[in-house]
């Protein structure tokens, strides 16, 4: 076991593809890094938190999880996260660990930005999906992780927060 009590389950790849170009190697490969991953590390920590009888767990999810064309391999990997989410804090609620999950929309990072370059029609085609017309700061998504992961947050679990901006 290792000495963890608070694990954010952030890791994530994304294939884009239609339904009928979808490759089931590669379906598998964004299962395991954006479930499979979340399922070992939380395995590794849980029996310390349990020994404190006291963890918070957030997994990242994704607005894709309301549905997004051509992003099936990620919505299923996404989705499976989120109910992974209900059901682990089901399971260890008595347990005094809390989990919970934080679905993000359009958020400024390195890889967003590489997808969808400044000015480009893929970002409008984001802005035009957000009510608030802009894309999150990574800040602005940390923040509401700091919250669940803190003891603010000790009566909230199972829970998938989007935070996206109204889309």
């Amino acid at each position: 076991a290792h000495e963890i009590d608070i694990l954010v389950n952030n890791a994530g790849v994304v294939h884009h593809s239609p339904l009928d170009e979808i490759h089931l190697d590669d379906l598998d490969a964004v299962i395991q890094v954006n479930v499979g991953s979340a399922v070992r590390c939380l395995q590794a920590v849980v029996p310390f938190m349990r020994s404190r009888h006291w963890g918070r767990v957030v997994n990242v999810t994704s607005l894709v999880v309301a549905g997004v064309p051509f992003r099936t391999s990620y919505a299923i990997a996404k989705s499976g996260l989120l109910s992974c989410t209900r059901s682990w804090a089901l399971e260890l609620a008595r347990d005094g660990i809390t989990v919970n999950a934080v679905a993000p929309g359009p958020t400024a990072t390195e890889l967003f930005h590489t997808n969808n370059p400044p000015g480009s029609e893929s970002e409008q085609r984001y802005l035009r999906s957000v009510p608030m017309n802009r894309i999150a700061q990574p800040s602005e998504i940390a923040e509401v992780i700091a919250f669940l992961a803190s003891e603010k947050a000790s009566f909230v679990t199972g829970q998938n927060l989007f935070v996206d901006g109204g889309a």
